[in-house]
């Protein structure tokens, strides 16, 4: 078990582009606790401030603290065409004046106009980033390669190029941001009733993975269950089991963080990754009517669904429940052609 304090200075080792609107809000959502049967509060990192906010801005914050220390003036990134990461990374890029080539893969197939062209690929025009296409949407090594290799072009005419990676086999940086949340969320839950479950999105599993690491170092047992938006329960597990190795030897620390601490589900993904299901639908509207809260359709939107689904056979009857807001709002007018009222 550690301090905040021990854990703060083993973060304060990486440097940090501080750019979040943090401490973000932990809210109770009254009118859903009564219709789920549980005491639900919503930790919001949809206030993260930077283009949007999102959770997103917490995990760059490293990424941008090392590609400042090495005086980059480009960021390269990957993600689905209505990737989060890619549209927060390009607003980031311009807080610190820098500029953003984004690689666009081929996640979600049979995709209408609508989706290439509104919501976060909009924004990331806005904001004057250099779009790139990569044909594959299950190749994170090929894609990893492929942005390097536009690095490299950029290497050879003179500038300054900055990778932030995708896939396993990289330094999970941007897990650090969500072991500095575990420190904040520590602090607003400390005077409160203990709650029973976290509830959080998993895809590339740094935010899961961090929150994860965190408590369990400040000597938390405070569950944390992803709910897999990418890839079925069992690979997502192994990649959360691998991505919480990688971040404890990146930080030093000595500590053991069983596989029974790691909860996966996937009762929302299907038929997969950005690709919209009733449950999910019916969890933005059913959210959104009883708390004026959005969520979207491919990470917030399928959580809130795991959850319902969790509560519906009866896992958190009259538990207390905190679900972390990722938010992804923007992907909402990528997808307005699917999501009714």
């Amino acid at each position: 078990m550690m301090s905040p304090k021990a854990l703060e200075a083993a973060l304060a080792r990486f440097p940090r582009a501080e750019a979040a609107h943090i401490p973000t809000p932990l809210e109770a959502l009254p009118n859903l606790s009564s219709e789920l049967g549980l005491s639900l509060y919503v930790k919001r990192d949809d206030c993260t401030g930077v283009g949007f906010g999102g959770n997103k801005v917490r995990q760059l914050e490293y990424y941008f603290g090392a590609a400042l220390a090495e005086r980059a003036d480009t960021v390269l990134i990957t993600g689905a065409v209505q990737s989060n990461y890619v549209r927060t990374a390009a607003a980031m890029a311009r807080r610190f004046g820098l500029d953003c080539h984004i690689q666009q893969e081929e996640r979600v197939a049979d995709v209408s106009d609508l989706y290439r062209s509104n919501g976060n690929v909009l924004l990331s025009r806005l904001l004057g980033a250099e779009l790139h296409t990569y044909p594959e949407g299950e190749d994170e090594a090929g894609a990893d390669a492929a942005v390097e290799a536009i690095a490299e072009d950029l290497r050879s005419n003179g500038r300054r190029p900055y990778v932030i990676p995708l896939g396993p086999g990289h330094a999970p940086l941007g897990a650090l941001g969500y072991v500095a949340a575990a420190i904040e969320l520590a602090s607003q839950i400390a005077p409160m009733e203990p709650f029973d479950k976290l509830i959080v999105g998993s895809g590339s599993a740094l935010t899961h993975v961090g929150l994860l690491v965190g408590l369990r170092a400040l000597g938390l047992a405070l569950p944390v269950h992803g709910v897999s938006v990418r890839r079925g329960a069992a690979a997502q597990s192994a990649r959360v089991r691998q991505r919480v190795d990688d971040t404890t030897a990146l930080l030093g620390l000595s500590l053991n963080v069983p596989d029974s601490d790691i909860e996966v589900s996937d009762h929302a993904l299907a038929p997969g990754y950005g690709l919209v299901n009733a449950a999910t639908l019916d969890a933005i509207s059913r959210t959104a009517r009883a708390e004026g809260l959005f969520l979207d359709p491919v990470y917030t939107g399928k959580v809130m669904a795991g959850l319902i689904a969790l509560s519906e056979r009866g896992d958190l009857a009259r538990q207390r429940i905190v679900f972390w807001h990722t938010g992804g709002q923007p992907a909402l007018f990528g997808y307005a052609d699917q999501v009714t009222g």
